[in-house]
């Protein structure tokens, strides 16, 4: 029996796209974010877009992104064995470049050998910031990479979901993937800082 599509997995419906030009179509028609709207914590999935790198973020074990403030986020947050930890993004193009020329690497028994060796690429400070970018012909709330040439911008789909384009210089395709609000975090974490669960309400709001 074969998997349910990546993008399945979320908890809100969100439409197929098979091609860049569809995901891209999509994303342009979804309306803007603003960075109080980022905060928190999101659970991510990949969002196939036969994209050559698709499989990887999932083979790995990629969880999401965390959101601390303007200032400080957590980029690539990964899980293993319920301990919670953030790859070091400088070694995303050498990865992303690694990963083009050699595709068994997205198979996922051999990432299940090497994910344990991520732990030593990782990193308890944050490493990026989010932003308000224009994009595309749309102003909206991205995240900036500290030290690679790397923006993710985020698109809403509705309260607790955003589609994410991956802007990666060098690399001739967008990547997209999904980010929903966490319910639940992992048991342990090896980041520094508070941790945040929630986006902080508006005015008027009710609790």
């Amino acid at each position: 029996m074969m998997d349910p599509p990546l993008h399945s997995q979320v908890r809100s419906p969100v439409q197929r796209c098979n091609t860049t030009e569809e995901a891209l179509a999509f994303f342009d028609s979804l309306p803007r974010v603003d960075v109080a709207f980022m905060l928190g914590d999101w659970a991510g999935v990949e969002f196939p877009s036969s994209h050559p790198l698709d499989g990887v973020l999932a083979a790995y074990g990629w969880r999401g992104k965390r959101f601390e403030s303007e200032e400080h986020v957590w980029p690539l947050l990964f899980e293993i064995g319920g301990r919670e930890f953030c790859l070091r993004p400088r070694w995303v193009l050498p990865a992303a470049r690694l990963v083009l020329r050699l595709p068994w690497l997205k198979n996922p028994r051999l990432a299940s050998l090497l994910r344990p060796a991520l732990r030593l690429l990782s990193t308890r400070r944050s490493r990026a910031r989010l932003r308000m970018l224009s994009f595309r012909g749309c102003v909206s709330a991205s995240l900036v990479y500290d030290d690679v040439p790397v923006e993710d911008v985020f698109r809403r789909v509705d309260e607790d979901t955003v589609l994410g384009l991956m802007n990666l210089k060098g690399l001739a395709q967008p990547f997209f993937f999904l980010l929903e609000r966490a319910l639940q975090g992992p048991e342990h974490s090896d980041l520094a800082g508070p941790r945040r669960r929630e986006r902080p309400r508006n005015a008027g709001e009710s609790a």
